[in-house]
C-alpha cells in the first residue's frame, strides 16, 4: 500500500529508507490512464516508485484553471496502490513554499518562451522551477514525463543536462482514447460537442503523419495537417513542424508536428513523432 505523505520530513525518512533505483512521476493529480501509464513504466525500470501530487501555482497565469484545476486525491491513491506505488508526496502549497511563493525561478531559456511559453508568459518558469525542488527533494535516479507534453519533456531534459542534474530522464508515450483524442486531466471541462471538435488536434496530426508516409516534405506535412483542422468550433493558436529538439524544422529525418487549440474554454495541446523522407 503506497505511503501517502505530506510534509518535506516525512518524505526524507520515506526516501532515506529505499534502497536499490528510485523512479519518480510528478503529476497535479487529477490522474487517468496516462498517468497510470508513467506510473507502470516507473514500476518497470525502478525497485521503488514515489508519486508525487502538488498542484503548482506557478504555472498557472492570473486567468488560468488554478481553482478549478480537478483535485481527487482518494482517486489518485487508489490508482497509485494499484499499480503498486510505493509513496505519494501529496504537500500543501506552504510545504513546497514556506517563504512564499519563490523570488528566485528557473529560466527556460529561448525555448520557453516559444510555443506554450509564448500563449502562457512565464509557464516554464514555473514547471521547471518545480520540477527542479521535486528532484531535490526525491532525489530519484529515473524521472518519467509524458510525451503529450513534449516541451516540457524537452526542457525538462535540457534542464538536468545542463545543471548536471544526476537523474535520468525517461519520456513515456502519449496515451490516447480509440478515437484518437490524447488524455488529459483538462478533457472533463469538455461538453459532448467540445470533445466531438478536440478530434480536430489529433486528426490534423494524423493527416500530417499520413503525409510524411507518403513521402511529402516539410512543407506538404504542415499544409496536410493544416487542411485536417477543419472543426469551426476549436480555435488553432499553433501547429507546427520542429526537430526533435524542438529547433526549427528540418528537411528530412526524425521530426516532431506539435499542436495546440481552444476549444470553448478549455486549451488542449498534443504531439507526434513523423519521420520525413530524404529529398533528392
Amino acid at each position: 500500500m503506497a505511503e501517502v505523505l505530506h510534509t518535506r520530513k516525512e518524505l526524507a525518512a520515506a526516501r532515506e529508507a529505499m534502497t536499490g533505483t528510485v523512479g519518480v512521476v510528478m503529476t497535479m493529480g487529477a490522474l487517468h490512464a496516462g498517468h497510470e501509464m508513467l506510473l507502470r513504466a516507473a514500476r518497470e525500470r525502478a525497485d521503488h516508485v514515489i508519486v508525487t501530487i502538488f498542484v503548482n501555482p506557478l504555472q498557472f497565469g492570473p486567468n488560468e484553471d488554478f481553482d478549478r484545476y480537478p483535485r481527487t486525491l482518494d482517486t489518485d491513491l487508489e490508482i497509485c496502490r494499484r499499480v503498486g506505488v510505493d509513496a505519494v508526496f501529496a504537500p500543501p502549497v506552504a510545504e513546497m513554499y514556506p517563504e512564499g511563493q519563490p523570488t528566485v525561478r528557473l529560466n527556460p531559456g529561448p525555448l520557453g518562451e516559444d510555443l506554450e511559453g509564448l500563449s502562457r508568459p512565464g509557464f516554464f518558469h514555473g514547471v521547471l522551477t518545480v520540477v527542479m525542488k521535486l528532484l531535490q527533494l526525491t532525489q530519484p535516479d529515473l524521472a518519467f514525463f509524458g510525451e503529450k507534453d513534449y516541451q516540457q519533456l524537452t526542457l525538462v531534459r535540457r534542464m538536468v543536462r545542463d545543471l548536471d542534474v544526476p537523474t535520468e530522464i525517461v519520456g513515456v508515450p502519449t496515451v490516447r482514447e480509440p478515437d484518437g483524442l490524447a488524455l488529459s486531466s483538462r478533457n472533463r471541462y469538455l461538453s459532448a460537442a467540445e470533445r466531438e471538435a478536440a478530434l480536430s488536434l489529433s486528426v490534423a496530426l494524423r493527416a500530417g503523419a499520413a503525409a510524411a508516409v507518403r513521402g511529402e516534405d516539410a512543407g506538404a506535412v504542415l499544409a496536410a495537417a493544416h487542411r485536417a483542422f477543419d472543426n469551426p468550433a476549436a480555435r488553432l493558436d499553433y501547429l507546427v513542424l520542429t526537430d526533435t529538439e524542438l529547433e526549427p524544422g528540418p528537411v528530412d529525418g526524425p521530426a516532431r508536428l506539435l499542436i495546440a487549440a481552444w476549444v470553448g474554454a478549455t486549451r488542449l495541446i498534443d504531439n507526434t513523432a513523423i519521420h520525413l523522407a530524404p529529398r533528392p
